[in-house]
C-alpha cells in the first residue's frame, strides 16, 4: 500500500465525518466536549482530536471508521487492499515518540510509553520543512497508523516537543497521561492489562491489611501504614515472580557471585527446565517487567488530624482529610449548612475526587445527599438517580475509571522518573550551595 493511497483513504474518512449529520455529528460533538478540557485550542490539537474520534469514537455501537468502511464498500469504492488497510487502522494510536534516526523515506521512532519502535513515514500533507528539521533525540506527539509490513505513517499532523532532558521528559509523559489517558499503553495491551491487574491486586491487599476498603487514621500514622502496605505488595509481587524484577540478569548473577551463564544453568537445574527456556524467560521478564509506584500522602495530609483512605479495585485510592466530616454533615445537615455547601463545591471542583467518591456517598446517604445537592445547586427537583451522572459530566468527571496512580508502570519509565527526580534534587542542591544567584528558568 502506498502512502499516497493511504492518505486518500484517510482524507475520505475525515470528510465522511465532517460532512455527516445526525448521529455522527452528535457523537463528534459529545466526544469533543469530553476531550475538550484536555486539548489545546491549537489547530494541530483539534485535528488530532478529530483523528482520535475517527478511531476511538462511537456512533451507536460502531466507530466512524467502521461506518466509513461499510459505506465505501457498499458503493464499490474499495479494493481488497483498501479494506485490509482500513481494518488495520483500528490499531492506530497516539504516542509520545523519540526520533531515533532519520531514514530516506521517514524516521525510526520509539514510543516512550512502551519502548516499542516503529518505522514511520510522513503523509503527503506533512509539513516537509518541519519534517526536515527533525533530528535524532527530538520528541514528537503524534497519532500513527499501520501501512502494512512493519510500515507506519503519520495519521495527521505531529506536535514537535524538541529535545527533552530527563526532568522535562518525565513532565511530558505526565502531561500525556493527563491528556490521553486511554492511549497510555495503546500499543502494548499486555502492559495495560498488567497495570489494571496491579490496581485490583493493590485493592485486595488494602482490604486484607486494613480489614476493609476504607480506614481513617491520623495523617502521619496513615502515611506510615500506606508505606508498609506498598512494601508488602512489592515483596509479594517479587516473590511470586521468583526473580528480583528490578534487576537485570547480570545484576542477579553478580548478587549470586556467579557469571551470567552459571546463573541460567543453575536456575534451569533447580526448575527442571532447559537453559534456553530459562534465558528466554529472564530476558522476557526484563523486557516486560513493571514496578509499583511509591504511594505516599501529600505533606499537607501527613500533618492532618485525621485522613480517610478509600480503595477501589478500578478507581484506585483516595486520601481525604474531610471525608469523615462530609459524612457527619450528611447525617446532621442542620449542624453547619455553610460548611456542607463548601464541601459540595470542593468535591465537585477537585479533579482528583472522582465519581467513585460521589457514588459511595450516594449509596450510604442517598436522601441526605440528594437534598443537599438540591439546596446547594439550587435545583429543587434534583434526583440522584436521574441527575448524578450528568452533574459529574458538568464538572468534567469521567464516568468510567481511568488508570489510577496505584497502577504499576513499565520499568523503563520507573527508571526515567527516578533519574529525573535525582537530577532535579541535584540541581536544587547546587543552586542552594551557590547562594542567591540570578533566577534559573525552566523545570525545577
Amino acid at each position: 500500500m502506498t502512502v499516497t493511497r493511504a492518505w486518500e483513504l484517510k482524507q475520505g474518512l475525515i470528510d465522511f465525518i465532517l460532512d455527516a449529520e445526525g448521529a455522527t455529528a452528535i457523537a463528534l460533538e459529545k466526544f469533543a466536549a469530553r476531550r475538550g478540557r484536555r486539548d489545546s485550542a491549537d489547530r494541530k490539537y483539534r485535528y488530532l482530536l478529530i483523528d482520535s474520534f475517527a478511531i476511538e469514537g462511537k456512533v451507536g455501537e460502531k466507530s466512524p471508521l467502521d461506518l466509513f468502511l461499510e459505506t465505501e464498500d457498499n458503493l464499490g469504492h474499495l479494493s481488497t487492499g483498501d479494506r485490509q488497510l482500513l481494518q488495520a487502522w483500528n490499531h492506530s494510536f497516539t504516542g509520545l515518540f523519540e526520533v531515533l534516526q532519520i531514514l530516506p523515506d521517514g524516521f525510526e521512532v520509539k514510543n516512550w510509553l512502551t519502548a516499542k519502535q516503529y518505522r514511520l513515514e510522513p503523509n503527503p500533507e506533512s509539513d516537509r520543512a518541519q519534517c526536515d528539521r527533525l533530528q535524532p533525540g527530538e520528541m514528537i506527539a503524534a497519532r500513527i497508523a499501520p501501512l502494512g509490513e512493519d510500515r507506519w505513517m503519520l495519521f495527521g499532523s505531529f506536535i514537535p516537543k524538541g529535545k527533552l532532558g530527563k526532568p522535562k521528559l518525565a513532565v511530558a509523559i505526565g502531561d500525556f497521561k493527563e491528556h490521553y489517558p486511554h492511549q497510555l499503553y495503546a500499543d502494548a495491551p499486555e502492559l495495560l492489562q498488567e497495570a489494571w491487574d496491579s490496581v485490583a491486586q493493590y485493592h485486595r491487599e488494602f482490604v486484607e491489611y486494613f480489614g476493609g476498603d476504607r480506614v481513617t487514621l491520623p495523617g502521619y500514622q496513615l502515611d506510615r501504614k500506606i508505606a508498609e502496605l506498598t512494601e508488602l505488595v512489592m515483596h509479594k509481587k517479587l516473590a511470586k515472580s521468583g526473580v528480583d524484577g528490578t534487576k537485570s540478569i547480570e545484576q542477579l548473577a553478580a548478587d549470586s557471585g556467579v557469571d551470567r551463564q552459571s546463573l541460567i544453568e543453575e536456575t534451569a537445574k533447580e526448575s527442571g527446565t532447559s537453559s534456553q527456556e530459562v534465558s528466554e524467560l529472564l530476558e522476557k521478564q526484563a523486557e516486560n517487567k513493571t514496578i509499583l509506584p511509591k504511594v505516599e500522602l501529600p505533606d499537607a495530609l501527613k500533618k492532618a488530624e485525621a485522613v480517610t483512605a478509600l480503595s477501589h479495585p478500578r478507581w484506585g485510592h483516595h486520601f481525604l482529610a474531610d471525608y469523615a466530616k462530609f459524612e457527619h454533615l450528611l447525617e446532621f445537615p442542620q449542624e453547619d449548612s455553610e460548611l456542607a455547601a463548601k464541601l459540595v463545591r470542593r468535591y465537585l471542583e477537585t479533579p482528583e475526587i472522582t465519581v467513585e467518591i460521589w457514588q459511595r456517598l450516594a449509596q450510604d446517604y442517598p436522601k441526605a445527599l440528594e437534598n443537599l445537592l438540591a439546596t446547594v445547586l439550587e435545583r429543587p427537583n434534583f434526583s440522584l438517580e436521574a441527575d448524578l451522572d450528568g452533574l459529574m459530566q458538568e464538572f468534567d468527571k469521567p464516568l468510567a475509571p481511568e488508570l489510577p496512580g496505584t497502577a504499576s508502570i513499565p520499568f523503563h519509565l520507573h527508571q526515567l522518573f527516578e533519574s529525573a527526580l535525582a537530577e532535579v534534587k541535584k540541581n536544587k542542591s547546587k543552586r542552594k550551595s551557590k547562594g542567591k544567584k540570578k533566577p534559573v528558568k525552566g523545570f525545577g
